[in-house]
């Protein structure tokens, strides 16, 4: 059973529709009180840092979401989930979540691109990832985010995306631990593949 995370910052609607095309069961959890029956957990996310951790506080995820990952259980992060994992983020005071080191900064300016990066976008393998396929034509995802993390550690990095001159982080990973910047419930055919490919990693 997936435990998909509402604290109230985030389009569970569509997440779950997804996981369950994917015959994938799952509940929403209103509250931190984890039981046997909860087999992985997803973050998603939409919204600022600070109001998202003063959620995840408030209501004990935090904890939770740290007890769960260094017992090395599954978690996905999803857009504003992957930025939370990280230790602080420049668009607010908070600390994040620690799980992964390092810390989100804005998107750098760039000539020709808007921030928000809104739209489609090709990914870029960076390194091995059980989400991300190194093989075949590039993978495109659909992106919504003013905010990139920049991880202490580049051997995290498991995708990236072009972003004017520069690229982006747009997948991350370490362990059972993985996140994407992109929105895979968003992208059609190419992010049900990569729920699907997360789903098999559980296994």
């Amino acid at each position: 059973m997936i435990g998909v995370i509402d604290y109230g910052m985030g389009n569970l609607h569509s997440v779950e529709k997804a996981l369950q095309s994917l015959g994938a069961p799952c509940r929403r959890l209103n509250n931190a009180e984890l039981d046997a029956e909860i087999s992985a957990l997803l973050l998603p996310g939409v919204g600022a840092f600070d109001p998202a951790m003063e959620r995840l506080d408030s209501l004990g995820w935090s904890a939770a979401l740290q007890a769960w990952s260094s017992a090395q259980r599954p978690l996905l992060g999803i857009c504003l989930g992957l930025q939370l994992l990280f230790d602080s983020s420049a668009e607010g005071a908070r600390a994040g979540l620690g799980l992964l080191g390092g810390r989100v900064e804005p998107l750098p300016a760039q000539p020709q691109e808007r921030c928000p990066h809104m739209g489609w976008a090709p990914l870029q393998p960076a390194s091995c990832s059980p989400l991300i396929s190194a093989e075949g034509e590039p993978t495109w995802m659909y992106f919504v985010h003013s905010f990139a993390a920049i991880p202490s550690d580049p051997e995290v990095v498991t995708a990236t995306a072009p972003y004017g001159n520069s690229s982006v982080v747009a997948a991350v990973g370490s362990g059972r631990l993985q996140a994407t910047q992109f929105h895979p419930e968003k992208s059609g055919r190419c992010g049900l593949q990569l729920l699907q490919r997360w789903l098999g990693s559980l296994e």
